[in-house]
C-alpha cells in the first residue's frame, strides 16, 4: 500500500486470478449487508447493489489502465536512462534533453518501436496505487491520496476491532438460567452476560484482551503468508456456504420469519456504506492483476468476476432477509448462526459464530502494518530518516490507539462499516481511480504521442465517464451526510 514497485512475482493463469479478486471483494462487509437489505427494502436494495457494482467496475477498468500507464511511463524512464548512458558514452561533448516529456516531443514513437518492445503498455510490473499517485498527482494530490487511505485503514482497524469481540460475546454470554442470549437484531447492551458482568462489560473485556495480543504486532513488520491466505480463503467458503444452505432450508422448510418492505428511504444511507466497502478492491488491484500470465482478456475477466460477487451478494441477502425478520439480523451476520440458535447444529452454531473471530485476527496486524507504513511515507522527508523512537513508538501507537478507542465507544458494526464505506471508501472507490485515469492518460499522450494507444484503455474510456464518476462521488457525499444531520436533529 505505501507505493513500492515490484515484479509481478510468481505468474498464475486468469481463472487463479479470477478466484483470488472474487476472495479479495467478497469479506467482512458482506456479512453486514444483509440487516442493511432489509432496513432498506428488497427492491430499492436490489437496484443499489447492481448499480454500485457496476460504479465499481467502471472504476477498476480506470485503475487498470492507470497500471498500463504507469508501467509504460517506468519503461520510458528505463529507456531515458540508457540512452542517456549510451550518448554520453559515445559524445561528451553532446547536450541531451534529460526531460522525458522533452524528449517525447522529439521523438515520440519511433524510438519506442525501436527498442525491441512491440507495446510499453504491457503490465509486468507491479506498480502499486501509491506509487501512481506520486507518478501522476501533483504534491497536493499525493497528500490527499495518502490521507484518504489512511482514514479507510483506519476504518478498517475499527470495524476488525468491534466484529472481533462482538462475535465472542455472542457466543460466550448466556443467560442467568444458562440459556443462549438474545437472538435479536436489537442487542440489549446491558443485559446479564455472566452475573454482574454486563453484555457491553464482556465485549470491552473482549476487546482489550484482543488489543492486547494482536495490537504488538503493529510495532513489527508482519507479513501475510500464502498458506494462511488459503486457510482464510478455505475458512470464508465454508461459512458463506453454510449460511445460505441453512437459510435456504429453513425457507423451504416454510420456517422463513422474514417479511422484508418493497422500499424504505431511511435504510439507503447504510446501506450505500455498506455495499461501497463491500465492493472495495481498489486499492489492491495492481497486486493482483499484475501476475496473471495472459491479459488478453482482462476486461472480460474483470467483468465476469463484478457479476459473479452481485450474484452471491444478491444470493446471501435475499435468504437473509426471506429466512429472519428484520428486526432479528444482526449486525453481523455470522451471529444469527452462532451457538445460541436453535435450529443449527451446536458445532456449525460454534464454528459460524467464531468464523469473524479467526479471519479478522489474521488480518488486522497486516492492515495495521499498512497503515503505520502509509504514515511513515505520507511524513516522508527525502533523504531523512525518523529516530528510533518515533519510527518504532510513535507511528505504532498513533496507529493501533485510535481504532482501538473507537471500537471501545461503539460496538455498533453497521455504522462503523457505513461511514468507512460512505467516506473514505467513497475516495478510493470513486474519486482517485477516476483521477488516475484522467492525469493517466494526459501523460501517456505527452510522452508517447496520440499514435501510440494503452491497450489496456477502459472501455469507458469517454472523458465524461471520468467526470459521471466524480459527480456520482459527489452526490453520495452530499446525500450520505444531509442524510446523517436528518437523523440525528430527527426529522
Amino acid at each position: 500500500m505505501a507505493g513500492d514497485i515490484t515484479e509481478a512475482g510468481e505468474l498464475y493463469s486468469p481463472f487463479v486470478g479470477l478466484v483470488y479478486m472474487f476472495n479479495l471483494i467478497v469479506g467482512t462487509g458482506a456479512l453486514t449487508m444483509p440487516k442493511a437489505f432489509a432496513h432498506a427494502g428488497w427492491s430499492v436494495s436490489l437496484i443499489l447493489i447492481i448499480f454500485l457494482a457496476f460504479m465499481s467496475y467502471v472504476t477498476t477498468t480506470f485503475v487498470v489502465e492507470a497500471m498500463a500507464a504507469a508501467n509504460a511511463q517506468l519503461r520510458w524512464k528505463r529507456w531515458e536512462k540508457e540512452e542517456d548512458d549510451n550518448e554520453s558514452e559515445s559524445s561528451d561533448n553532446e547536450v541531451v534533453p534529460s526531460d522525458g516529456y522533452q524528449r517525447s516531443e522529439i521523438q515520440p514513437i519511433l524510438s519506442v518501436q525501436s527498442r525491441g518492445l512491440s507495446d510499453p503498455f504491457e503490465i509486468v510490473e507491479r506498480v502499486e496505487m501509491g506509487q501512481m499517485a506520486s507518478m501522476f498527482f501533483n504534491k497536493v494530490g499525493v497528500n490527499l491520496f495518502y490521507l484518504c487511505i489512511i482514514i479507510y485503514l483506519y476504518g478498517d482497524l475499527a470495524i476488525y476491532a468491534t466484529a472481533v469481540p462482538l462475535s465472542l460475546v455472542q457466543v460466550t454470554c448466556f443467560s442467568e438460567n444458562g440459556s443462549c442470549g438474545t437472538q435479536t437484531g436489537e442487542r440489549n447492551d446491558t443485559d446479564s452476560c455472566w452475573g454482574p458482568i454486563r453484555r457491553i462489560d464482556a465485549y470491552r473485556i473482549y476487546l482489550s484482551v484482543f488489543t492486547m495480543f494482536l495490537g504488538p504486532f503493529t510495532f513489527f513488520n508482519v507479513q501475510k503468508t500464502k498458506y494462511l491466505q488459503i486457510l482464510t480463503s478455505l475458512m470464508r467458503w465454508i461459512a458463506f456456504s453454510t449460511m445460505i444452505v441453512i437459510a435456504l432450508v429453513r425457507i423451504a422448510a416454510g420456517e422463513g420469519a422474514g417479511d422484508p418492505p418493497i422500499a424504505q428511504f431511511s435504510g439507503i444511507r447504510n446501506l450505500f456504506g455498506v455495499c461501497v466497502y463491500s465492493f472495495m478492491c481498489q486499492h489492491s488491484l495492481p497486486s493482483l492483476i499484475t501476475p496473471v500470465s495472459k491479459k488478453k482478456h482482462l476486461t472480460g475477466l474483470v467483468l465476469l468476476d463484478y457479476i459473479l460477487v452481485l450474484a452471491f451478494y444478491s444470493l446471501l441477502c435475499f435468504t437473509a432477509i426471506f429466512c429472519f425478520s428484520s428486526g432479528a439480523l444482526m449486525d453481523m451476520y455470522t451471529l444469527n448462526f452462532s451457538g445460541c440458535s436453535p435450529y443449527v447444529p451446536t458445532v456449525v452454531g460454534y464454528f459460524l459464530g467464531l468464523f469473524p473471530v479467526f479471519t479478522i485476527s489474521t488480518n488486522f496486524p497486516i492492515i495495521a502494518v499498512t497503515l503505520c507504513n502509509n504514515w511513515k511515507t505520507l511524513f516522508h522527508r527525502e533523504g531523512g530518516t525518523y529516530p528510533w523512537i518515533v519510527d518504532r513508538i510513535v507511528f505504532p501507537l498513533i496507529t493501533l490507539v485510535p481504532p482501538v478507542i473507537v471500537a471501545f465507544c461503539t460496538n455498533h458494526l453497521e455504522i462503523l462499516v457505513s461511514v468507512t464505506g460512505a467516506y473514505a471508501g467513497n475516495g478510493i472507490q470513486y474519486v482517485i481511480p477516476a483521477f488516475l485515469a484522467l492525469c493517466s492518460r494526459k501523460d501517456s499522450a505527452l510522452v508517447y504521442g496520440p499514435e501510440l494507444s494503452n491497450k489496456y484503455l477502459s472501455p469507458f474510456r469517454q472523458v465524461g465517464w471520468v467526470w459521471f464518476v466524480l459527480c456520482w462521488a459527489l452526490a453520495c457525499f452530499i446525500f450520505v451526510t444531509a442524510n446523517f444531520i436528518l437523523t440525528d436533529i430527527n426529522i
